[in-house]
C-alpha cells in the first residue's frame, strides 16, 4: 500500500511540474537564436481601454528585434492608429534602454498606450529574469 502511495504521489509531482514547464513555454520561446516573449499571460491584468492588450516581444542578442499586437478587444480606429505610431518604437534597442525609455504613446489611445508600455516592460522583464 505504502508503494501505490508513493507512486502515486510521484506521480502527482510529475504532472505538476510538466503542466508548469508548459505554462512557462507559453510565455518565452527561442526560434532560431530569437527568444520571442508573449505578454499574453503575463500580462492578462494589463487593460487597454476595453481589456487585455497582448503582444509578442522579438529579443536577438540582448535587442529588441520587432514588437507584434496580438488580436485584442481594443476598438480598432484606436488600437490601429496606436500600433501604427507605436510599433518600431523600440527597434533597435537594448533591453536595458528598452526597460525605461520614454516611448510617446498616441494621442486619443491613451489607454491602449499604457498598457502598450506596461506590456513591453513586462515582456523584458521577464526575458531578463528567464533567458
Amino acid at each position: 500500500m505504502k508503494k501505490i502511495a508513493m507512486f502515486c504521489a510521484a506521480l502527482a509531482a510529475i504532472v505538476l511540474l510538466t503542466s508548469a514547464k508548459k505554462k512557462d513555454n507559453n510565455i518565452m520561446t527561442k526560434e532560431n537564436g530569437v527568444y520571442i516573449v508573449n505578454t499574453t499571460e503575463l500580462g492578462k491584468d494589463v487593460k487597454g481601454y476595453i481589456d487585455a492588450t497582448p503582444l509578442k516581444v522579438y529579443i536577438s542578442k540582448n535587442k529588441i528585434q520587432k514588437i507584434e499586437f496580438l488580436p485584442n478587444q481594443e476598438t480598432p480606429k484606436y488600437w490601429n492608429a496606436c500600433a501604427k505610431h507605436m510599433l518600431n518604437k523600440w527597434d533597435g534597442m537594448k533591453v536595458s534602454e528598452a526597460k525605461t525609455a520614454e516611448v510617446d504613446g498616441r494621442t486619443g489611445a491613451t489607454f491602449s498606450s499604457d498598457a502598450v508600455k506596461k506590456n513591453v516592460k513586462l515582456a523584458l522583464e521577464y526575458y531578463e529574469k528567464n533567458k
